[in-house]
């Protein structure tokens, strides 16, 4: 007699779908190439650093953002400075080194100072790479005074005036000075933003930057008990001032949107999360569909919220609307 046939494997958990769907929130945004290079650097395995970074070149913004990814990791300080051991001319592993340095130092890992030196040497080996003065101004947003976040920022910028990185954190920095009892439209995050804006070339994602400046605004305010910690019931993104920052954003998007750029998707977040807000869902759908799975945890977590949930609630009222 013939046995009967094996029953069928039980299907997949349907929890691990979801998490196939859902928002990744992986730094490496779209970047696959980075994201493969940072799970060998994990490994050990600093070459496949060296080659991404040398087929990377002098394209400034995604430079920084595979650095600041790649130094993000734990033991990255550790195989950057195997690296330079190695190869001690290599200016890809010293930036690579003042960057980790930059994070075990905000970490609490590693001394200020430690992290300046690092950096610093960097510099001296690719004056024209503004990676090193990054990283410094990753650190001085944590340790530095205002002045010393300005002249680094201006560093930065002497060397690729429309960094993205750089006037992000320069947005979050100015947002934090003047925490006053409730919004400002003339407070100088507002300035400084339309000012980069308008400098910067038309087909640049810098246009952006004004929609970046709300949100960080409102964090500070909302962290300061100025603004509902619940963004969802903030007039923030409702005034004449953010709607027309808001707008001109959008607009700038439907022209050019800017996919080949590495940060392409922090954009899309920032501009998806004022959307919601703003109250224009169809307008926030049509931005989801572009982010995908790339979310990023800012601006969802401001003030302090879980940004799976917000990211997760904020699409479904959006995609539900069209």
């Amino acid at each position: 007699m013939t046995p009967p046939p094996p029953p069928p494997p039980p299907p997949p958990p349907l929890g691990r779908a979801r998490r196939r769907d859902g928002p990744s929130f992986d730094p490496a945004l779209d970047d696959h190439a980075l994201a493969r290079a940072r799970d060998a650097l994990a490994q050990g395995r600093w070459t496949d650093v060296r080659d991404l970074l040398a087929t990377t070149g002098d394209d400034w913004d995604r430079r920084g953002h595979r650095l600041v990814v790649l130094a993000e990791g734990p033991a990255s300080a550790a195989w950057a400075e195997e690296w330079k051991l190695a190869e001690p001319d290599s200016a890809d592993a010293a930036a690579l080194l003042a960057c980790a340095t930059v994070f075990r130092a905000v970490r609490g890992q590693e001394s200020p100072d430690a992290a300046r030196g690092a950096c610093r040497a960097a510099a001296r080996m690719a004056p024209a790479d503004p990676t090193p003065w990054l990283g410094l101004l990753i650190l001085a947003r944590r340790t530095g005074t205002d002045e010393e976040r300005l002249q680094v920022f201006d560093q930065v910028r002497g060397r690729h005036p429309e960094h993205h990185h750089a006037h992000h954190l320069m947005t979050a920095c100015l947002a934090e000075r003047q925490q006053g009892h409730g919004d400002d439209p003339f407070h100088e995050v507002y300035d400084f933003a339309s000012w980069a804006a308008e400098q910067a070339p038309a087909d640049s994602p810098l246009a952006v930057l004004p929609v970046v400046a709300h949100a960080e605004r409102y964090r500070v305010l909302a962290l300061a008990g100025a603004e509902p910690r619940d963004p969802a019931r903030s007039a923030h993104w409702t005034t004449r001032r953010a709607r027309q920052a808001m707008k001109a954003a959008f607009d700038w998007w439907l022209e050019w949107e800017g996919e080949d750029h590495p940060r392409n998707k922090v954009d899309l977040n920032f501009l998806a999360h004022a959307k919601v807000h703003e109250g224009r869902m169809a307008e926030a759908a049509a931005l989801f569909h572009r982010i995908g799975r790339h979310a990023s945890h800012v601006p969802w977590a401001y003030p302090d919220r879980d940004p799976r949930k917000a990211f997760r609630t904020a699409r479904r009222a959006a995609l539900g609307s069209v």
